[in-house]
């Protein structure tokens, strides 16, 4: 995702020694070991529940807000948010305080029913030692973002079983693609649901190879979800938060990235040792990642070409393309759902429903 340049490793580091020491990055509140959880589902939403509308990361425009309120009202839900979404504070929505005590709040109060992000950005992996993970675990509901919101979505589920989405935001859900998908996984679902890809992403291929899908290593996987967007799941690593991958069907996104910065999250995750240990990977379509016209590099790698480099000699099952990401079209992914993947027919089957 395009963070240009206060995210690099390298920049963050020397940044963070001129941070005033409440900016600055504090001890994790939990445990790194692994711990087996035993996995919760939230309740389903219907028509008429209260959700609960944060911004954990970005700044919000008054745009934004009135779009969010109004998409989850056509939706039939009635929308909800405090101040703190609406502070602003830098380019963050509020502080990291305030950001992490809203998520908190919207959990803890029973009037909510579900949890939507309004959009993502930068910012949540601030505030992951500020999560009340044991109160989220006693108080189970639907939680749903994408993009920056992937380090929150997987820490939560990691760290309380709970089952998050990876989803169309309150910004993005109203395309009627989008609000099928997520009202088959998580207003009315079925005990096994194949999730269709939206034809129209094969029609943009024929003037946009971003949205070509195809398969990259062909076979089949069985495994729960576990991912979102790929620099978010590459910065974690190393972390208490960072997103196991073993024995997973893992997914990523991303958006605006050139392919070298993509070979080298890949290589990250490789030289980690977090992709080998994957039943499957899957990428959904990575808009504005194809080989730039104007490059200091003229001979740069396409996009598939560096995916294809990167994850063939893997031998995992794998494919590109699917419908979801920085895209127009975008399914809803529940993280630690049982599911199966098919690398071949580029198709992802949930084997169980999501919520209760």
């Amino acid at each position: 995702m395009n963070r240009r340049g206060f995210i690099g490793a390298s920049i963050g580091l020397t940044v963070a020694g001129m941070l005033p020491q409440s900016l600055q990055a504090k001890k994790p509140n939990i445990s790194a070991e692994k711990k087996s959880i035993e996995i919760i589902k939230p309740k389903r939403l219907k028509s008429g529940d209260t959700i609960g509308l944060v911004a954990p990361a970005w700044k919000l425009t008054d745009n934004q807000l009135e779009n969010a309120k109004k998409h989850m009202e056509t939706l039939g839900f009635k929308p909800y948010y405090t101040s703190r979404a609406t502070g602003g504070y830098g380019y963050f929505g509020n502080t990291d305080k305030e950001r992490a005590a809203d998520v908190n709040e919207m959990f803890a109060n029973p009037d909510i029913d579900g949890i939507m992000c309004i959009r993502g950005g930068y910012g949540c992996a601030r505030i992951l030692d500020m999560i009340d993970y044991d109160m989220i675990r006693k108080n189970p509901k639907v939680f749903q973002g994408y993009s920056d919101i992937t380090a929150l979505s997987n820490a939560i589920s990691q760290q309380t079983g709970l089952v998050t989405f990876h989803g169309p935001q309150a910004t993005t859900i109203y395309r009627e693609y989008n609000t099928y998908q997520f009202k088959n996984v998580v207003m009315n679902p079925s005990d096994r649901y194949l999730i269709e890809n939206a034809d129209g992403d094969l029609e943009r291929a024929k003037e946009h190879s971003v949205s070509e899908r195809y398969t990259i290593v062909a076979g089949e996987a069985s495994g729960p979800l576990a991912g979102g967007n790929l620099m978010l799941v590459t910065s974690v690593v190393g972390t208490p938060w960072e997103v196991d991958s073993k024995d997973k069907i893992v997914f990523f996104e991303e958006v605006d990235e050139e392919p070298y910065r993509i070979d080298g999250m890949l290589t990250q995750l490789i030289n980690s040792g977090k992709l080998q240990q994957a039943a499957g990977i899957v990428f959904g379509i990575c808009i504005g990642c194809e080989r730039p016209e104007k490059t200091d590099a003229p001979d740069s790698f396409t996009l598939r070409e560096v995916i294809e480099d990167r994850i063939k000699p893997l031998g995992i099952p794998a494919a590109y393309g699917l419908s979801f990401g920085h895209n127009i079209h975008n399914f809803t992914i529940p993280i630690g759902i049982n599911a199966r993947f098919n690398a071949d027919a580029m198709q992802l089957e949930l084997l169980e429903k999501a919520v209760k």
